[in-house]
């Protein structure tokens, strides 16, 4: 056995092949890549002697360690993940920042009935429209609101709001901007609710209706109504001030006029008297006898005026106290009776067609 260095041992024909695997390797360490090159292409292929027998094929060093006393040189562990060299190294992708929400704002509302009057707490329609005419030449409404106190959230801008209670109304150009706009409105309306009575006897409400219109009666010229037909017991809301009331018993000639005063905050409470009653009228054969059909009837004054006109058996007309005359035609006859209308006592008439 021979030994070439402190750590290489070879004998026989293996010894033999790892010798000159071994000077190879070292000649390669030492001498430069392009020598190395050159040392190799100016000498032919070295022919292997006889007595070598030929390596089998499979991988040229095993990772495992020679059975022999021979001990292989030892070979670095293999890298688990080879660097990688001169890639570039890409940015990582832009990540689009989402625009910013727009700005918002916000405007709240409320109404008083005065400066130094309660708060308005329910009744409000509030309406926000835009400040400028549309193509049609109409303002755009944005935003309705029916609470006391709304909050309605807007972009920054210019609008125009209204608020309404009943037929008191008020408007105000306003300015949004990215914070709460306080807008506080004074209606200074006030309620009417209003009934009718004969005697003491409340009027039943299908019997009777109200126009309200503003000012006083004795006004001169004509006006038109605010409300042509309120029912008896509704509350409406009107603007502090004065107004007359025209009420309307049946549908003749029970018509009585009275001037009020709405005060701001105020429910105002009316009670119109009529002095009237309810006539039913028949045309009979004898007295006490049958109603006849198809009679045609007019009730005039003692001047001459007609009042009111039906045709029936018996109709029934709701006339204000004092003298009237009751003519029936039937069958080409005409057959006519005075008679008087007394406050609160409702009564028959009878014609009888002699």
């Amino acid at each position: 056995m021979k030994t070439w260095g402190p750590d290489l041992q070879t004998s026989g024909r293996g010894g033999r092949l790892a010798l000159v695997l071994a000077l190879v390797l070292t000649h390669a360490a030492l001498v430069p890549q392009p020598a190395f090159a050159q040392f190799f292409s100016d000498r032919p292929a070295p022919v292997p002697p006889a007595n070598i027998p030929d390596i089998p094929s499979g991988p040229a060093i095993s990772l495992a360690p020679p059975s022999g006393p021979a001990a292989a040189p030892a070979l670095p562990a293999p890298l688990l993940q080879p660097p990688v060299a001169n890639v570039p190294l890409q940015a990582p992708p832009q990540v689009q920042a989402s625009p910013a929400a727009p700005a918002q704002g916000a405007l709240a509302l409320s109404a008083r009935y005065g400066k130094d009057l309660p708060a308005i707490n329910g009744g409000l329609v509030w309406r926000v429209y835009s400040d400028r005419p549309d193509e049609t030449g109409a303002f755009k409404l944005l935003r309705e609101d029916r609470t006391a106190t709304p909050n309605i959230p807007l972009p920054p801008g210019s609008y125009v709001v209204h608020v309404a209670l009943g037929l008191v109304s008020a408007v105000r150009p306003v300015t949004i901007k990215s914070d709460v706009d306080r807008e506080a409105f004074l209606l200074p309306a006030g309620g009417l609710r209003i009934e009718g009575r004969v005697g003491s006897s409340k009027i039943p409400p299908n019997q009777i209706s109200f126009g309200i219109y503003k000012g006083s009666q004795f006004d001169g010229g004509e006006r038109t109504p605010l409300l042509p037909s309120v029912a008896a017991g509704d509350v409406v809301m009107l603007q502090e001030g004065t107004y007359y009331i025209i009420s309307n018993y049946g549908d003749a000639n029970s018509v009585v006029r009275s001037d009020i005063r709405v005060q701001a905050s105020k429910l105002t409470d009316v009670t119109v008297t009529h002095r009237a009653a309810v006539i039913t009228m028949k045309l009979v054969g004898d007295k006490g006898g049958e109603a006849l059909a198809n009679t045609a009837w007019s009730v005039i004054t003692p001047a001459g005026d007609v009042i009111k006109e039906s045709i029936g058996a018996f109709p029934k007309v709701t006339l204000a106290e004092g003298e009237y005359r009751a003519i029936a035609k039937n069958e080409g006859k005409v057959f006519e009776k005075p008679f008087n209308v007394v406050n609160g006592v409702d009564g028959e008439i009878e014609v009888v067609a002699r």
